[in-house]
């Protein structure tokens, strides 16, 4: 197939992903209230658009990935990703519409609805089992994990299959009985339970074949590997983020309530449009090594951001308890909160910066405090052969090169070589 037909093809079916996208939330804003509630997010016309949009982003990314690297198989998992994604909502508000809202008005709407029962199983496979076991290059780590792929697929078919032919009420169409469920087979909703469980354990298998992929990775794939594990630490970061406000503080601690928590998980549904981006980013390496820079100062922001909502929620709890039976209100308190915070800011980025930088980069921190020495020194040092010896010292600490030689030219034409052999600390 030609670059043409191959760059047609990865755009046609990113087109046909934004089609699916527009026509459901168009069915869920025909079908209004008749929708089932969501307990999660902000839900109406603005849940199904944040639902969506963030998973655009897969096939967005997965054309413009198959249309320069059409024999990384990655750029088609995303495309697949994004068109599988997309027949969930639009499914279930076809089925709403169909059955609930005007009935009769469009054929087959409980067969179509049913899709939203199973389909979603085979985008949570290419996502979390293939896209990271294959990732960066498109191929397995070693011939030793195939057997992963293929039982991973395996489950993936038992699984879809199994919700597919469960028996029972939808969930996603207000009670409305599986139209391909096998009712005199009651035990395969049991079943399909059980098989359920080595999905995840899938997920975790292939997320160790990344790791070790990543210790055994040198240079640029090591890059590409640190751009995905950014994008998932910002997603797993987010869904623990919002068990704090949603299940330890009472509705009405600090003003928290519901509506709080429930943007905190459309910011969460939004943090999944970082996996495509940073897988597209690795794959054509755009500006692909300002990485290190990126997790650090999100390393440094995140650990911030935590204790200082620690310091405000303990602030808070504590004028519910102390405070407030005394003066009658916690406005004070809560005042005097973000006072501490804001003091707290700057002191505390500091002392965190380096932690971080001595923990993580270490390397990076030493070199930094030696080429600072070594300022205070040039300014104090008028010995030429001490300050040639310490500027060798230097660059060896620094930039670890196998063999250093300084030149320095003095009157006339003379000049003459220092140079030192690099010996590996072994310490």
């Amino acid at each position: 197939m030609s670059h043409r037909a191959i760059t047609w093809l990865a755009w046609s079916l990113a087109g046909l992903s934004l089609t699916m996208a527009a026509a459901s939330v168009a069915l869920y804003i025909a079908s209004g209230s008749m929708q089932p509630p969501s307990n999660w997010g902000t839900a109406g016309a603005s849940g199904v658009l944040i639902y969506v949009l963030p998973f655009l982003a897969f096939p967005l990314v997965g054309a413009l990935i198959a249309s320069n690297r059409p024999k990384n198989p990655i750029g088609w998992i995303c495309l697949a990703i994004g068109i599988i994604w997309m027949i969930v909502p639009i499914s279930t508000s076809y089925g709403v519409y169909g059955l609930v809202a005007r009935p009769g008005s469009v054929p087959f709407p409980a067969a179509i609805g049913s899709l939203a029962e199973w389909i979603w199983v085979p985008a949570v496979g290419l996502l979390g089992i293939y896209l990271i076991l294959l990732f960066p290059d498109g191929r397995l780590p070693s011939r030793r994990w195939r057997p992963v792929a293929w039982l991973s697929g395996a489950v993936i078919i038992l699984v879809s299959a199994g919700f597919a032919l469960s028996p029972g009420p939808m969930e996603g169409l207000l009670g409305i009985r599986n139209p391909f469920g096998l009712e005199k087979y009651p035990w395969v909703a049991d079943a399909t339970l059980g098989v359920v469980l080595l999905l995840p354990l899938c997920i975790l298998v292939s997320a160790v074949s990344l790791v070790l992929r990543f210790l055994r990775s040198g240079g640029e794939e090591r890059e590409q590997i640190k751009w995905l594990a950014f994008a998932a630490s910002i997603l797993g970061l987010g869904f623990f983020s919002y068990v704090i406000p949603a299940n330890i503080l009472p509705d009405d601690a600090g003003g928290v309530d519901r509506l709080w928590v429930n943007l905190l998980e459309d910011a969460v549904t939004l943090s999944f449009a970082g996996v495509p981006v940073a897988v597209g980013i690795a794959i054509l390496r755009y500006r692909l090594f300002d990485i290190d820079i990126i997790i650090r100062r999100t390393l440094v922001y995140s650990v911030l951001t935590l204790m200082l909502g620690l310091v405000y929620i303990g602030c808070i709890l504590l004028s519910r308890t102390l405070i407030a039976p005394l003066t009658g209100g916690s406005e004070l308190a809560i005042v005097a909160s973000t006072l501490a915070i804001a003091a707290l800011f700057n002191p505390l980025r500091r002392r965190i910066q380096n932690v971080i930088d001595k923990r993580f980069y270490r390397r990076k921190y030493d070199a930094a405090k030696v080429l600072a020495a070594f300022g205070t020194t040039v300014r104090d040092e008028t010995d030429l052969d001490a300050l040639t010896n310490e500027m060798l010292r230097v660059v060896d600490a620094t930039m670890q090169p196998e063999h250093v030689s300084l030149w320095l030219r003095e009157s006339g034409l003379k000049a003459v070589e220092h140079s030192q052999k690099r010996v590996d600390d072994t310490r």
